[in-house]
């Protein structure tokens, strides 16, 4: 047990290890500074634009952001809606799987486009090989569009007045290009050489040891797993996600894949502190990441390598820790750490089945999402974590009678309200979704097109489990994450439709509203650094800040944690 303890806390600290440097190239990219990967993806960039004929260079303000942003989103959207409602007509189909219903595409299509591959299908029989590729590509793009909407962010906290914050495009582009791509390649080929298949062949025969004959799908796997964990996607390739052995073959490829999802979210805040030439404020804001990250993780881990008392009453060992729904290849230990570090980052590929976690577990996953504020996933996790930064310096002003200032720049009543109206939204729509759910769940209503049966057939678990699955899966959605409670029967026109609006709602009015903040901001007057200015990169700041994530997070979340999985852990007990 101390030696897979060792393994995660190795896996962490190389993590934290390699992000800053990371984000220091990441900042130089941003700034349009040289690099060492100019002279690869200069010709590649330029050749994308002349093609494309969009002037990179052309300065954009804050409203032309959000209009090209969600422009593409939407080109995007129906492409991949079309592509899975026709798959199985068209090519790249070996293994004849049929075409999506128009509930499961529109939901499908939705959550690869907000980069939170919600999958209510399984990869191996739910999607062909060309869908799987153009899922592959909508994995690029949407961890692009959120790092490239942080980069703009960026750009608005560093000058001083303005309302050129860059070019869209550009950011897009080079965060696809110069970080997304090496990275995803460097992944990739980890995998390919640990096993991971990485073929357009069909299925493939095979005799087992005790003689029984299986098919055994394969695909572009490889590619495929790399850029779900860079980008902080999650999507599995086979239904089964990293816990798949040709998914996540080894423990070396499990702690390659937790390194991926790791590092661009961790290297985002350091871009931030070098971007803006203030690399404290950048330690204070990973400090309290960190905290809240470590307040979950540790009873979460703990819980799992001390098994389940249910079974220990029955007289019958756990040595190994609460093994059910796990891979033996891995352990508790890091499957504990893994169910976190994919919660809290949002990137939402799992190596174990949440749904068989302990109640501490299920618990802490659960409020890993709705906080939605500790490293969080590409660009968005920064974005997640600036709204809480607003708050807590109007917050903190008012409480020293003084106007309050962020770098420089007063906030006033339209920031402030904004910047709640975002933080209300997030348990709003889970709160919403879950209750709506429950109470046709509990009584047992026919639901028509919506369900085929009554709302009680979609529940496997009674009781407090089926309580949380079904909290889960709003919470997943709402947060951009995709891992599941998979007790739940959710590929349906019920879940698929009604997470798919929240899929939606919880993607880009969270990116509009630090965007419109931003650009706002940035339009005012410069406020010069005064002996009465709130330093917003001391540990008094980045306690502040955790005490309102915690309240206004955190709190909103304690009644429906209190009937799901802290009802069932008191059961347990």
């Amino acid at each position: 047990m101390n030696t897979e303890l060792l393994g995660v806390i190795s896996i962490f600290i190389i993590s934290i290890v390699l992000a800053i440097p990371l984000g220091k190239y990441i900042a130089k990219v941003y700034l349009g500074d040289k690099t060492f990967l100019d002279p690869i993806f200069n010709p590649i960039e330029k050749l994308i634009f002349k093609i494309s004929g969009i002037n990179s260079t052309e300065e954009m303000n804050w409203k032309q952001h959000l209009k090209t942003l969600l422009s593409i989103n939407m080109v995007w959207f129906f492409l991949c809606f079309f592509i899975l409602l026709f798959q199985g007509s068209l090519f790249l189909n070996p293994d004849n799987n049929p075409s999506m219903s128009p509930d499961l595409a529109f939901n499908t299509a939705i959550s690869f486009i907000v980069n939170c591959n919600l999958q209510h299908y399984s990869g191996e029989s739910g999607v062909s090989y060309l869908s799987q590729i153009f899922l592959m590509f909508l994995q690029f793009v949407s961890a692009g569009v959120g790092m490239a909407a942080a980069a703009m962010v960026f750009t608005a906290m560093k000058e001083r007045t303005t309302d050129k914050l860059g070019n869209f495009y550009n950011y897009f582009i080079k965060s696809c290009t110069r970080i997304l791509l090496p990275l995803s390649a460097i992944v990739a080929t980890a995998l390919v050489f640990s096993g991971s298949p990485m073929t357009f062949e069909g299925k493939d025969a095979i005799t087992t040891l005790q003689g029984d004959h299986v098919e055994v799908s394969r695909g572009p796997a490889a590619a495929f797993i790399a850029i779900k964990h860079i980008g902080t996607n999650g999507g599995g390739f086979f239904g089964a996600n990293s816990a798949h052995p040709l998914e996540n073959p080894t423990y070396f490829t499990n702690a390659v894949e937790l390194w991926a999802q790791l590092i661009i979210p961790f290297a985002m805040i350091f871009a931030l502190g070098f971007y803006l030439k203030k690399r404290k404020f950048s330690y204070v804001i990973f400090g309290v990441m960190t905290l809240g990250f470590l307040l979950l993780v540790v009873p979460t881990v703990m819980s799992e390598i001390n098994g389940n008392p249910a079974i220990e009453r029955m007289g019958i060992a756990q040595a190994t820790g609460a093994m059910e729904g796990k891979e033996v290849r891995f352990g508790p230990a890091i499957s504990g750490f893994w169910s976190i570090a994919t919660t809290v980052i949002s990137t939402g590929s799992v190596n174990s089945m949440h749904d068989s976690s302990m109640p501490v577990s299920g618990a802490m996953e659960l409020l890993a999402m709705m906080v939605n504020a500790f490293y969080g996933g590409c660009g968005v996790g920064i974005l997640n974590f600036y709204i809480f930064i607003i708050l807590a310096v109007f917050i903190s002003g008012l409480m020293v009678g003084r106007t309050p200032e962020f770098l420089g720049k007063k906030i006033e009543a339209r920031e402030v309200k904004i910047a709640a109206f975002i933080a209300i939204l997030h348990p709003l729509l889970i709160l919403s979704g879950t209750a709506l759910a429950s109470y046709f769940a509990a009584h047992d209503t026919a639901m028509g097109y919506w369900f085929n049966g009554n709302a009680t057939g979609w529940l496997n678990n009674p009781g407090h489990h089926g309580f949380s699955e079904m909290l889960y899966e709003y919470t997943s959605s709402a947060a951009n994450n995709g891992s599941g409670f998979e007790g739940l029967g959710d590929n349906n026109p019920f879940w698929n439709i009604t997470t798919g609006i929240v899929l939606l709602l919880s993607r880009f009015i969270p990116i509009i509203g630090p965007l419109a903040i931003a650009g706002l901001l940035a339009n005012k007057k410069y406020i010069p650094e005064s002996a009465g200015t709130l330093k917003t990169d001391t540990s008094i700041f980045g306690v502040m800040v955790f005490a309102v994530i915690a309240i206004i997070a955190a709190l909103s979340f304690f009644p429906a944690l209190a009937l799901g999985p802290l009802a069932e852990y008191f059961t347990l007990k």
